[in-house]
């Protein structure tokens, strides 16, 4: 049964009805991969064991009185550290908040709890979710469990290490202009960013506002979809949460998929792709065509745009959010302050990382007095812009299909001191979150050097059902989804 860190959702509920193993035995499996890769991998900033047990006794307890909760019962659940669960440490990968314990937990993860599952340790991430390869970090760089020289990806690299490298059977990450699907397609796995305002904010520390959505990691589209069933529903305490009727992600998967008409927008596919990144997407786009979806080329004209407007709402908003860790409640506070306006400092110049103070500059400036028109409000109208690209888009195809990332994963510290470089990283997602849309990164390829390569799938606001269908499809005719990164044979 040590094996079990791999196995699939569906595999592992079989399992477990049947007697074969129990809830405990499978949160055993994960913690031993853990603590045989983790040195290497990085994934976590904290795990408590003994709680993961005590809850995996608690389902085994329900099972044995035929009382389980459902699909996510006794599944360990691995968490971003930027979610609260009441009484573990929310810490945002800052040193800002490196001694706060959330209090409360957050909707998402009373959802989960609600289903069973095991809420499994706190995944590293890049501070306060800014950033592209986790190497903010005020704690540990992550490792690429395909390449540890190699990033996994930003801002949830441990939320996709942590689940390509059998640490845990899903996670939950946070996507704000792609921190997601970049690191899903950089590790191999399945990530995916649901339509703004499906899955409640309320208990996620907040980036942008505007743009922040929870959302799934897994290895395959099923447990993605069984996952993404617990994390959305309407939720009061979040303002922007939408009162919508659930849908059953994972039964959509058992229906045949329709003749569609699949989007290739030519902007996606220019000057700055990789060359295998490219060959290895379009070669998943022939296989949609030869199975007699039709392949439409459309356009996305305001593409070229998208970063720089995300770069000044994003950063507005953060700077706005942020606001609150000023060292007089209850996070970092500078010992070394004689009076109030150096505690503000002091406190946020000791407890801030260099990129989250270079977005709070940035985000100030763009909404100081004389410089709000010309930049903040030009981009919200830009915003516009790009969200009218997809209307139109939409009425033409059903899906579209893009390249989730421009390179595989990157050595580390090679974009480090780059940071447009880094910022462009983004540059295929960024885009979704603009147009409040919902997209999935899905493994369709590996380079000559064995790293994984992603596609994206966009679809229709609410259309998460379309856009798991058209990654399912792939996935069940390929065999990427049981790849894995060939981490010391010795610990496997």
């Amino acid at each position: 049964m040590s094996d079990l860190f791999y196995s699939n959702i569906s595999e592992l509920q079989a399992g477990l009805n049947n007697k074969t193993f129990t809830a405990v035995d499978l949160m055993q499996s994960v913690i031993e991969r853990t603590e045989a890769v983790e040195s290497e991998v990085n994934a976590f900033i904290s795990r408590d064991i003994e709680d993961a047990l005590k809850q995996a006794e608690a389902s085994d307890k329900r099972r044995l009185a035929g009382a389980s909760l459902g699909a996510l019962d006794g599944i360990p659940v691995g968490i971003k550290d930027i979610m609260a669960v009441k009484g573990q440490p929310l810490r945002c990968a800052s040193k800002m908040l490196e001694s706060f314990v959330a209090p409360y937990d957050a909707t998402c993860i009373e959802h989960l709890k609600a289903s069973g599952a095991v809420i499994w340790g706190r995944l590293n991430m890049d501070e306060f979710a800014m950033g592209s390869s986790t190497e903010n970090s005020a704690f540990s760089q992550t490792a690429n469990p395909w390449n540890l020289d190699c990033i996994p990806g930003g801002s949830s690299g441990g939320s996709a290490a942590s689940v390509a490298a059998g640490q845990t059977i899903v996670s939950i990450g946070t996507d704000t202009g792609g921190s997601i699907r970049q690191p899903a397609a950089l590790c191999g796995v399945v990530g995916m960013k649901p339509t703004y305002g499906l899955a409640s904010r309320y208990g996620l520390v907040a980036f942008a506002s505007s743009l922040d959505q929870v959302g799934p990691f897994a290895r395959t589209v099923k447990d993605a979809a069984i996952l993404l069933e617990s994390l959305v529903g309407y939720d009061p305490k979040d303002s922007t949460s939408l009162n919508r009727p659930k849908e059953n992600y994972s039964k959509a998967l058992e229906q045949p998929l329709r003749k569609l008409k699949l989007g290739v927008p030519s902007e996606f596919f220019g000057d700055g792709v990789d060359p295998e990144v490219k060959a290895a997407v379009e070669k998943a786009i022939d296989w949609y065509r030869s199975e007699g979806h039709t392949i439409v080329e459309i356009s996305l004209p305001h593409s070229e745009l998208c970063v720089p407007v995300y770069y000044i709402i994003a950063t507005a908003e953060a700077s706005s959010n942020l606001a609150r860790f000023d060292g007089v409640r209850y996070s970092h506070r500078s010992s070394d302050a004689g009076n109030i306006n150096e505690l503000f400092n002091k406190s946020r110049g000791e407890g801030f990382g260099e990129e989250v103070k270079r977005r709070i500059i940035l985000g100030t400036y763009v909404l100081s007095s004389g410089y709000y028109d010309a930049y903040y409000l030009r981009a919200q109208k830009v915003r516009s812009l790009i969200r009218n690209d997809f209307d139109q888009a939409f009425e033409q195809v059903d899906a579209i299909l893009t390249p989730t990332t421009p390179t595989p994963a990157f050595k580390k510290g090679e974009k480090s001191d780059d940071p447009l470089s880094m910022y462009l990283s983004d540059i295929y997602t960024i885009s979704v979150n603009l147009a409040g849309l919902p997209a999935l990164s899905l493994p369709v390829g590996m380079t000559q050097e064995q790293l994984p390569i992603g596609m994206q799938i966009i679809g229709k606001a609410f259309g998460e059902a379309d856009i798991l269908s058209v990654a399912h499809a792939f996935e069940s005719n390929h065999e990427f989804k049981d790849l894995r990164p060939n981490l010391d044979n010795s610990k496997q």
